[in-house]
C-alpha cells in the first residue's frame, strides 16, 4: 500500500511539473473596445490575435503556447486602472495597451506594481515614458513632442500671414499635441491668433466655431479625438468657412470621415510613415487580407508589440519581468514596423512622423 501510494504521489509530482512546464503564457490587450475610438481596440485585438496565432504556429514562446485576453477601458482614465487591475489579477506576462495617454499613464502604475510589462501600441503624450513609474513602460509609437514639432514647422512653413486656431480636449493627448504644435509654430516665428479648449463630451460647437469665424480662421488645429474633430469639420462647413483642419494621428480612421462626410475634405493630419508598405510587414499585410482584417491603423503597431515581447523573453529565455526588461533595455528587434530599438526611457529611437491628407472618402500619405 505504501508503494502504490508513493508511486501515485509521485506520478503526480510529476504530472505537476509538466503541467507548470507547458502551461500557456497569456498576454493582454487593453484599449478602447467601446465609445469613439472602439475601432483601434478592434484594430489592438486583430494585430495581438494575428500576432499570436503566428507566434503558436511556430511553437509557441519558450516551447509554450500564448493565449491572449482582452479588456476595455473606453478610453476612460478610471476605467483604464480598474482594467489594469483585472488583467494583472490574471498574472499575465505582458499587457499590449493602452491607445489613449489619459489611459496609459494611471494604468502604467498599476503594471509597475504587479511587474508586468506594458507595451503601448498608440499612446503618443510625452509624460507617458517620462515619467514612467517603472522600468517595464515602453511604447513602439512616437511621442507627440516629436509629432507637434512636424506639425508647427509645416504650418509656420505653409501658412505664413494666415490666421491659425489650436484647439484641444484637455485630454492626456489632446493637450499635450496642440501644446507641443503650439511650442513649434512659436518656436518657427509664427503665433496663433487663438489657443483654447473644449470639452470632449460636447456636440454643438458653434460658439466656437462662431469665435473661430469672427476672428477669421485660416488654419484650425485640433488637438483631440476623430469624432470631435469631424464636428468641427462639419459645424465650420455649415457656417459657410473654408479652413485647412489639421490634426493629429487620430483622424487617421475611417470613423473620421464616416462622421465629418465632405466636410472632412482635404483634413491634414501627422502619423507615422505607412507600416503596410514595409518589405518586413509583406507577409503579415497579406495574412491581415486574407482573414478579410485591416492591416491599416494601429493593427500593426499591436502586432509589432507581441513580437517585441515574444523575442526579448526568447532572448532572456525566461518571461520573468527583470529579464524580460533587460532583453528590451538592450536588444534590436525586427518587427513589421522595422527595427525597433528602445531608448533608456523606453521611447523608439528614431521615430518618425509624416502627414497624411483625407480625400474622397480615403487618407494617403502626403509627398513632400
Amino acid at each position: 500500500m505504501k508503494h502504490l501510494l508513493g508511486a501515485g504521489i509521485g506520478l503526480a509530482f510529476l504530472m505537476a511539473l509538466s503541467g507548470a512546464a507547458y502551461a500557456d503564457i497569456t498576454i493582454a490587450t487593453v484599449g478602447p473596445m467601446t465609445g469613439d475610438n472602439a475601432s483601434t481596440g478592434a484594430q489592438f485585438k486583430a494585430g495581438v490575435g494575428l500576432a499570436v496565432d503566428d507566434l503558436n504556429a511556430k511553437g509557441g514562446v519558450l516551447g509554450q503556447k500564448v493565449q491572449w485576453t482582452s479588456e476595455d477601458d473606453a478610453c476612460d482614465p478610471k476605467t483604464a486602472v480598474s482594467a489594469a487591475e483585472l488583467v494583472a489579477g490574471k498574472g499575465v506576462a505582458a499587457v499590449i495597451g493602452h491607445y489613449c495617454s489619459g489611459s496609459s499613464i494611471p494604468a502604467s502604475a498599476v503594471y509597475a506594481d504587479a511587474k508586468i510589462v506594458q507595451i503601448s501600441p498608440g499612446s503618443t503624450n510625452p509624460l507617458y515614458t517620462d515619467q514612467r513609474p517603472g522600468p517595464g513602460t515602453f511604447r513602439v509609437c512616437g511621442r507627440d513632442d516629436a509629432q507637434g514639432a512636424v506639425a508647427g514647422a509645416y504650418i509656420a512653413k505653409n501658412f505664413a500671414g494666415k490666421k491659425v486656431a489650436i484647439l484641444n480636449d484637455k485630454s492626456a493627448y489632446g493637450l499635450g499635441l496642440a501644446t507641443e504644435t503650439q511650442k513649434a509654430l512659436n518656436a518657427a516665428g509664427m503665433k496663433e491668433v487663438i489657443f483654447d479648449s473644449y470639452n470632449a463630451d460636447d456636440k454643438d460647437f458653434s460658439p466656437i466655431v462662431s469665435k473661430l469665424k469672427d476672428a477669421g480662421i485660416d488654419v484650425l488645429y485640433v488637438g483631440g479625438y476623430r469624432a470631435q474633430a469631424a464636428l468641427f469639420a462639419r459645424q465650420m462647413k455649415d457656417q459657410g468657412m473654408t479652413v485647412q483642419l489639421m490634426g493629429g494621428d487620430d483622424l487617421v480612421a475611417n470613423e473620421f470621415w464616416t462622421a465629418a462626410g465632405d466636410a472632412g475634405q482635404g483634413t491634414m493630419m501627422t502619423f507615422a510613415p505607412d507600416p503596410t508598405k514595409n518589405p518586413s510587414a509583406a507577409d503579415v499585410v497579406a495574412e491581415f487580407k486574407a482573414k478579410n482584417l485591416d492591416p491599416a491603423g494601429y493593427s500593426l503597431y499591436a502586432y509589432a508589440a507581441v513580437q517585441v515581447w515574444a523575442a526579448a523573453a526568447t532572448k532572456a529565455g525566461s518571461t520573468d519581468f527583470d529579464k524580460v526588461v533587460a532583453a528590451m533595455n538592450s536588444e534590436t528587434f525586427d518587427t513589421v514596423l522595422g527595427p525597433i530599438k528602445f531608448d533608456s526611457k523606453g521611447d523608439v529611437v528614431g521615430a518618425k512622423f509624416v502627414w497624411y491628407v483625407w480625400k474622397d472618402g480615403n487618407y494617403s500619405e502626403m509627398a513632400m
